[in-house]
């Protein structure tokens, strides 16, 4: 078996969860996607995406969330490929109103007892034939991020070649878009140390605390929490678990997956295979 290679002070890192934790990384993440799904099936021409983000909000606490790692957002329309995006304040929700023939895109970070799930679910209202060849193609997106995290190739490189294969389906890369160009960050179990519930600039006060004590101690050992394409990034797949999210765009359609990847000292593999965008394309049901 393959091994990482060591960091800078020569300490290797090692897996830290076992199977009951994993298990309860694997409820919470079904729960966020049965949320999702709900929030899906109730959407209908003339909602705003502010209403479908509150409406998510409310399933999930519903459901017994009792904090966030960031608020839910809908996306709908040429918004879905963050069209015109200029400031981080553009990703939340806005007025956008849902008409026939578009795309949609809902995201959401439960927190329960600590575990953390970050999921994107995608979906159409009516037909759109873009939208339906984007979402078979992106499954290939899915089995390439796994073949080269297993090869341990370091993270900016497989970014990289998720690039290769945006440009060869002739896509563009959307989760550049986001702040820090990142197509994925480490997940852990939250640290409950405030108050719950309580948010900053969209990002639990608990989330914030956590992911600050991350970046110090990865970047002291040389690697970084947040996946990306620079040199922060050129580093092999630190075990743990990562939230990723291949995001990409044609014209006014975009699409995206997240899910939870496992990363161990000699091994990878998705959380779950019993999500919705792998089970619509295997069952050829599009919608």
């Amino acid at each position: 078996m393959s091994t990482l290679s060591p960091p800078r002070n020569g300490r290797a890192p090692s897996f830290r969860y076992d199977d009951r934790d994993l298990d309860r990384f694997r409820e919470l993440q079904q729960l966020a996607y049965r949320c999702a799904d709900r929030v899906a099936d109730w959407l209908e021409p003339g909602v705003t995406e502010r209403q479908a983000a509150a409406r998510l909000r409310r399933e999930l606490v519903a459901e017994g969330v009792e904090d966030f790692f960031h608020v839910p957002f809908a996306w709908f329309g040429d918004r879905t490929a963050f069209r015109h995006f200029r400031t981080p304040l553009q990703f939340f929700a806005s007025g956008r109103v849902l008409r026939p023939g578009m795309s949609y895109v809902l995201d959401c970070a439960p927190v329960v007892d600590g575990y953390t799930a970050d999921i994107g679910y995608a979906g159409k209202v009516g037909d759109n034939p873009i939208w339906d060849r984007i979402a078979v193609d992106l499954l290939e997106y899915r089995d390439l991020i796994l073949r080269e995290v297993r090869a341990r190739k370091p993270l900016n490189e497989v970014y990289a070649a998720v690039d290769a294969l945006i440009a060869r389906h002739g896509y563009d890369n959307r989760h550049q878009v986001y702040p820090g160009r990142v197509i994925g960050h480490q997940v852990t179990r939250v640290t409950p140390r405030g108050p719950a519930g309580v948010n900053l600039f969209g990002f639990g006060v608990r989330t914030l605390q956590t992911l600050g004590r991350e970046l110090i101690s990865e970047r002291l050992h040389g690697r970084s929490p947040l996946w990306a394409d620079g040199r922060s990034s050129a580093h092999p797949p630190t075990p743990g678990l990562w939230a990723v999210e291949p995001h990409v765009g044609f014209r006014d359609v975009g699409l995206k997956f997240e899910e939870l990847l496992v990363v161990t000292e000699d091994d990878a593999y998705w959380l779950d295979d019993d999500l919705p965008h792998v089970r619509r394309v295997h069952e050829g049901a599009l919608r």
